[in-house]
């Protein structure tokens, strides 16, 4: 419903200041260039979703390899410890981790969209174990507010968005997503922690997380002693070695599990039409919306007063403009994904506008939908402190995102 009235005075607030600038400055040419943008942008949104196929077949399949090849249940294993500390309601080896796994690994690779079904089934087995049908239960929110935090490994979509709009180096913003998805995921499993008194002291827990803690701490360490120009070579190389690493390894270990890999691959592949199918119409309706409001200069309004506002303090407020982006994100993963688009087609993919915004749409999930969707589709009407640990995690992964552009492309116009 929110979504529905942001969309409405996006088209509202434009066509009022249209008919401010006609009136009073006598502009006659704002409406034919509201009307172009609404053409140009439905345009924009067919084309990218025809790009996101592609990639979309490419990840679906090498994921589905990894299903077959019994690599999500070695995962499985691995993580078993540590989810049995988190998740203490699921029983040992329920079958409800398996779909579990699987969607966490799909949001790891950034195909929200393929994740999307694998949550709603664990949504579905984890409501089977919940006591209280009309009431979320603590396995729910928890692995709600995973899902919503993002961590993101490799933020598939976002990188194709990119390379569509001319990015020099689409996989760039790689190791910063990476970041900012993890200090989003930190915070939202800390916040619900404490809600439901998980001692997160506990040796298994603190063996995973301090583990992954010091790994980051010591990323970010070491980029902060480098020159902006190294920082991004470095990232740019590391980025495509890990990214091309993935792929080969999960080929091979699908071989040495005596699979038929190609066909397994064109198997998972088949599904990525439908998903950009079901992209379309959402993409085009945000984008169009998006499009009028900055050609009606109701954007550029509000870009300018932040910036005003933000240099009476004397900061860099370069950040202002992919803002929109961040606002967005807690409503709509589509919005978001306009706002991110928009920004791009504006200031250009390599701009530091551009990479802060694709910073921002890989370093968290859309909370209020999520919960909406998720805690819809087995009827949950309380959701106790979901929404509050999400939006915990949504604001630490976007004042993450702002910091890390201005470690990684400071240098950047």
């Amino acid at each position: 419903m929110a979504l529905n009235y942001i969309w409405i005075s996006f088209f509202v607030i434009s066509f009022v200041v249209g008919l401010v600038k006609l009136i009073f400055y006598h502009d006659t040419n704002i409406f034919p260039a509201m009307m172009e943008s609404c053409f140009e942008m439905a345009k924009t949104g067919f084309e990218l979703s025809l790009w996101l196929t592609g990639a979309m077949a490419l990840w679906l399949g090498i994921l589905n390899i990894g299903e077959e090849s019994g690599i999500i249940k070695k995962l499985t294993k691995v993580v078993s410890p540590f989810f049995k500390k988190l998740f203490p309601e699921i029983p040992e080896n329920h079958p409800v981790l398996t779909p579990m796994i699987m969607n966490f690994s799909a949001n790891m690779l950034g195909l929200d969209n393929a994740a999307t079904p694998l949550g709603l089934k664990t949504m579905q087995g984890l409501q089977e174990l919940n006591p209280h049908k009309d009431k979320a239960s603590n396995a729910q929110i928890m692995f709600l507010v995973l899902n919503t935090s993002g961590l993101t490994l490799i933020p598939i979509s976002v990188m194709i968005y990119r390379q569509q709009f001319g990015a020099a180096n689409p996989s760039d913003v790689f190791i910063p997503i990476l970041l900012a998805t993890f200090f989003s995921t930190l915070a939202g499993l800390i916040s619900v922690s404490i809600f439901q008194k998980i001692n997160l002291f506990d040796k298994t827990i603190i063996g995973f997380l301090g583990g992954m803690t010091l790994l980051i701490s010591c990323l970010i360490y070491y980029f902060s002693t480098l020159e902006s120009s190294e920082v991004q070579i470095i990232s740019k190389t590391a980025s495509n070695v890990i990214l091309f690493g993935v792929i080969i390894g999960i080929i091979l270990l699908g071989l040495k599990a005596k699979i038929n890999v190609y066909n397994s691959f064109v198997e998972g592949a088949k599904g990525a039409f439908d998903i950009a199918i079901t992209i379309i119409p959402y993409l085009i309706a945000m984008l169009v919306a998006i499009g009028v409001f900055r050609a009606s200069g109701a954007m550029d309004y509000i870009i300018e007063l932040a910036k005003s506002i933000i240099g009476v303090f004397g900061v860099d407020s370069r950040f202002v403009d992919s803002l929109p982006t961040a606002f967005m994100k807690p409503l709509s993963g589509s919005g978001a994904r306009g706002m991110m688009v928009e920004t791009m087609k504006t200031h250009g993919a390599d701009s530091f506008q551009g990479f802060l915004s694709s910073i921002m749409q890989g370093s968290t999930e859309t909370t209020l939908y999520v919960v909406a969707l998720y805690f819809g589709a087995v009827k949950v009407r309380n959701s106790r402190h979901a929404i509050t640990c999400g939006l915990i995690a949504d604001a630490v992964g976007i004042i993450a995102a702002i910091f890390l552009a201005y470690i990684f492309f400071t240098e950047t116009k």
